[in-house]
């Protein structure tokens, strides 16, 4: 199956970041969220990111100018109808997902790829909202998208063979590098990331060191290329959160439980660098 034309739902971290590799690599993308504002806030964290790559001269001004060119911002949902493939990157949130996959699953082709970016809800679930549900597949990008290689590709239990091929090529054209894995709670990445996370949360918590030797810990002694609390604050606490949640309510399993200073910080509202304040000030 031959994809020009791309559609990704979301504009935030992971939805412009999506986008601009699509637009980097060819493909002409629509970018849809639920307001202006922020699909210009998203065009313009896609900016920086360009600006930053033409600085360190790993990229021209033309070349930026060009992948910018070929973004389209658009509100409407129905605006993506033409896409080949439509990768889902809004919260992680089920209701919200269930209604913009039964939503879009309506109105584009029945032979267009619906992939999710879901860091950890079912995609045997997800495809279960769609019509065509053979079509529907995770692609799970790592944060942030420009800079990361993995893509975590999550079958569900309807996805095709074709399905999963293109996917995997399409990957490959982005020039990621596409590890496939089940469709498990947290899949690979985050049955792996976010109970270590939770657990420097509880180092915090119990007050056995501080944020900063916590995350120098795991930077010197397991050559971390960050800390778990600064990793933290750059997902997101309440993302983490989100994740724990799902872990514990999926495996019921008491080691998932989520910790208590993580559960406070999210009610505090300091979620990381999203809102300046996390486990660190930015």
């Amino acid at each position: 199956m031959s994809i020009t034309l791309a559609g990704v739902i979301g504009a935030g971290t992971m939805g412009n970041g999506i986008a601009q590799v699509f637009a980097h690599h060819g493909y002409r993308v629509i970018m849809a969220d639920t307001s202006d504002a922020a699909l210009a806030k998203g065009l313009e964290a896609i900016k920086q990111s360009l600006a930053r790559q033409v600085k360190k001269g790993t990229l021209t001004d033309s070349d930026a100018e060009a992948t910018l060119a070929r973004i389209t911002p658009t509100t409407r949902l129905s605006d993506l109808a033409p896409c080949g493939i439509v990768v889902e990157a809004a919260t992680e949130n089920a209701a919200i997902k269930e209604q913009l996959f039964r939503e879009v699953s309506a109105q584009v082709a029945p032979t267009a790829i619906l992939a999710s970016n879901t860091s950890s809800i079912s995609l045997t679930r997800i495809a279960s909202w769609c019509t065509a549900p053979e079509r529907v597949i995770g692609m799970h990008f790592m944060n942030p998208v420009p800079v990361m290689q993995l893509v975590e590709i999550i079958r569900a239990l309807q996805t095709s063979d074709a399905t999963w091929q293109t996917v995997h090529d399409l990957s490959l054209a982005l020039g990621k590098t596409p590890v496939t894995a089940k469709d498990a709670p947290g899949f690979v990445s985050n049955r792996i990331l976010m109970p270590m996370i939770n657990e420097a949360v509880f180092t915090l918590h119990e007050g056995l060191a501080t944020a900063e030797d916590i995350d120098t810990v795991m930077k010197l002694g397991m050559n971390h290329p960050i800390g778990p609390l600064a990793l933290a604050d750059l997902i997101g606490l309440d993302t983490c959160l989100s994740i724990m949640d799902i872990l514990h309510d999926e495996f019921r399993d008491s080691k998932y439980r989520a910790c208590p200073l993580l559960v406070q910080m999210v009610s505090a509202g300091r979620l990381g660098r999203k809102t300046g304040r996390g486990f660190y000030r930015y």
